[in-house]
């Protein structure tokens, strides 16, 4: 029998805006103070287990980089080479970047808030090309082609970002032996766990993925999905997936 390839995904720990339960998308804020021992506690954990990595990749975002930063100095592996790539942000949440998920469900309605964060193919309302929050006007992205930055983004074509960008860049480093650990968001996670899978719109609506909680994927040499597993405490994870899901509703 064939040996298992493994992948390790992990969703940056709990961050500022998590936790006033905002909408964030590209706005780059920072992890809070749960969310830093997200990260260590994670990094922890892949130790104990006896996990190691040749490369790891995040986005442009820096609480998923420092959430990597963290958990690979609680490796010992500060040293691993890190790939960053936009193309593994978060979904671009559009204009309703910065508003509260809570006052926006008691506004506009759950189920549209509903369908604003977890449709597959509806998109929030766009920025204006002018709105200091446009990514083509922000220095992490001065040197990105500008015509392909979003003014937002529905799931969908989160999708048709990373997965290119994982079969393009990942998937023939994996292949070729090497261990990869991914530090990245809930949607562009999302998007990569719906290919994996193979779910339909439908059934990646009701994906929830935790923060700071090591999510392990076995591939087959072929690449084909075989099993999946969060490392940890199972309880733990079971109740932030549970908190995940109810970002939307109205308190």
């Amino acid at each position: 029998m064939s040996e298992t390839i493994k992948l390790v995904l992990l969703r940056h720990g709990q961050s500022e805006w998590n936790k006033l339960n905002l909408f964030t998308g590209w706005t780059d804020v920072d992890l809070s103070a749960d969310g830093i021992r997200e990260a260590e506690t994670a990094g922890r954990i892949l130790r104990e287990e006896g996990y190691d990595f040749d490369v790891c990749y995040t986005s442009y975002l820096k609480r998923a980089i420092h959430t990597l930063n963290l958990t690979l100095e609680s490796m010992d592996r500060e040293w691993l080479p890190v790939i960053k790539s936009w193309k593994l942000n978060e979904r671009h949440y559009g204009a309703l970047q910065g508003l509260n998920k809570s006052e926006t469900a008691a506004k506009y309605g759950e189920d549209q808030v509903k369908i604003w964060r977890r449709s597959y193919d509806v998109c929030p309302p766009a920025l204006d090309p002018s709105d200091k929050r446009c990514p083509a006007l922000q220095e992490p992205y001065r040197n990105e082609d500008k015509g392909i930055l979003p003014l937002t983004e529905s799931l969908e074509i989160t999708v048709k970002r990373a997965w290119p960008y994982f079969e393009e860049e990942i998937m023939p480093r994996m292949k070729a032996g090497e261990r990869v650990l991914i530090a990245a968001h809930g949607n562009s996670l999302r998007a990569l766990v719906m290919k994996f899978e193979n779910l339909s719109p439908e059934e990646i609506v009701g994906v929830n993925i935790p923060t700071g909680v090591p999510l392990v994927y076995e591939f087959g040499s072929d690449m084909k999905f075989i099993r999946k597993y969060y490392l940890g405490d199972q309880n733990a994870v079971a109740a932030k997936m549970d908190a995940v899901a109810k970002q939307g509703t109205v308190r």
